[in-house]
């Protein structure tokens, strides 16, 4: 039998803040980063996982990352892979670990690169990309891998196989139509608050010439500067002369496009405040917003403010403006209070915010059972390349949809991982086929040498220049 020997950690820093990407009204300066974990085994079988920061403090992920990889050594693979609910139970069950959560912060946000690891080497032993890995199971293997504590009293076990049975029908065909089609993606990469007019201007054009409907801005540090740039935008989107040959107006009235505030092509426009606003600010401010008619406003409060959302959802709703969040929802727990509370129109999933795909599946069966679309929270560095995998999942196993969903897309840092993610002429995400990727996540150990911090080549070579 295969045992886990050990493991690799390796803190990847890119130097983004250089060029503002990533830049919004909270986050003004990202260098975008990754706390990378390599699980090890006595034989070749190897799992790779990472969590995703911005900079400071991913040494601190590294060092809680190798106390969580530290609990598997010396197990079992086949015996982690039998169940990988009760898995995902014992990685969060160490008590002095716990303590230092429970169940958020940086011991979570370790534990999520952790688990995706092991889900990671389960795929790659299977010899199948980790959504196909998923979406071929059982409802019932389904359901015993995902993490249902503290969650029965928005659904329970029996509940969530019984959805699952439902949608076990047309898995096949739902699968086929996303090999055929790709999985619809919105981009964000046109709409960073450090970009001038002139770079907003020409990335909106190109993210339309290249089949994109949706796009995604930042907002919150000036209200008139920010109804500038969505003008600009707008301006983009909603003119048909920029569409792709070929291409026409989508249909205004369709289900996909309902409530969306779609303009004259069809093209919708969402914004996004990370987290800026007080609750009463928040409302004032999105309200303000009116008149370049964006879908939804994107964290708009603190991340873990119920009750706030709610209200500010309860506020907007007659501007026709939805609320949406979830990148900063640092477990089930609070995925499950914004849907009890009806508190967003959108779950945004992040792939290693949460512990992992474990936690995960319990959060795409809640949204499922809610009626609530799940548009995953992506960018970063490797979070495009996850969450393709978990929307996948969410559409042929769970929700069964993908009409009103989207996944956000940005287009930086993909040509570090071995399996990039990509965008086909639709602007969707093409499905992921490689039998040996796994979960994607897998680095070019060239970047890893390159942008180790602080000694890889690069951050070495930054600092003879700056001397």
């Amino acid at each position: 039998m295969v045992k886990i020997t050990g493991f690799r950690i390796n803190d990847v820093r890119f130097p983004t803040s250089l060029t503002g990407d990533g830049t919004d009204a909270m986050n003004t300066e990202c260098d975008y980063s990754s706390a990378y974990v390599t699980l090890l085994t006595d034989s070749d079988l190897v799992g790779y996982g990472m969590t995703f920061t911005i900079g400071r403090g991913n040494d601190i992920v590294c060092t809680a990352i190798n106390e969580v990889a530290n609990r598997l050594v010396g197990k079992e693979t086949e015996e982690l892979f039998a169940d990988m609910g009760k898995t995902w139970d014992y990685m969060m069950a160490d008590p002095q670990l716990r303590w230092i959560g429970p169940e958020k912060g940086v011991i979570h946000i370790a534990s999520g690169a952790v688990n995706n690891a092991v889900w990671d080497m389960y795929a790659r032993s299977r010899k199948k990309p980790l959504w196909k890995l998923v979406t071929d199971f059982t409802p019932e293997e389904l359901v015993r891998s995902a993490a249902f504590r503290y969650i029965s009293d928005a659904i329970t076990k029996e509940e969530a196989l019984a959805m699952l049975k439902e949608k076990e029908a047309g898995k096949k065909e739902r699968e086929a139509k996303v090999l055929e089609l790709g999985y619809p993606a919105y981009v964000t990469s046109a709409g960073w608050l450090g970009y001038t007019d002139e770079k907003v201007a020409r990335l909106t054009k190109e993210a339309v010439a290249a089949g994109f409907n949706h796009f995604k801005m930042k907002v919150g540090a000036d209200q008139a500067n920010d109804i500038r740039r969505g003008k600009i935008i707008r301006s983009i989107i909603d003119d048909p002369q920029y569409l792709p040959p070929g291409s026409v107006p989508r249909d205004l009235n369709s289900e996909e496009l309902r409530g969306k505030n779609a303009g004259p092509t069809g093209a919708v426009l969402m914004v996004d405040a990370n987290q800026v606003w007080d609750v009463k600010e928040a409302i004032d401010y999105v309200t303000g917003l009116q008149e370049i008619k964006p879908w939804f406003i994107e964290e708009p409060t603190a991340p873990d403010d119920i009750l706030g959302h709610a209200a500010i959802r309860k506020a907007l709703k007659p501007h026709g403006i939805g609320v949406a969040t979830g990148e900063h929802a640092h477990n089930r727990m609070v995925f499950k209070q914004l849907l009890q509370a009806e508190a967003i129109d959108v779950v945004q999933i992040d792939s290693c915010r949460l512990a992992g795909v474990s936690e995960v599946l319990s959060v795409l069966l809640m949204a499922a059972k809610f009626g609530v679309p799940v548009c995953p929270h992506a960018g970063g560095v490797g979070l495009c390349e996850y969450v393709i995998h978990l929307s996948l999942i969410d559409y042929i196993s769970v929700s069964g949809t993908m009409e009103r969903n989207v996944l956000e897309f940005v287009d930086h840092l993909h040509e570090h991982f071995v399996t990039p993610c990509s965008i086909n002429s639709r602007g969707r995400y093409n499905v992921p086929t490689n039998p040996d990727e796994g979960y994607s996540i897998e680095m070019h150990k060239s970047s890893i040498a390159e942008f180790e911090w602080p000694n890889g080549s690069y951050w070495v070579g930054a600092k003879k220049n700056k001397a």
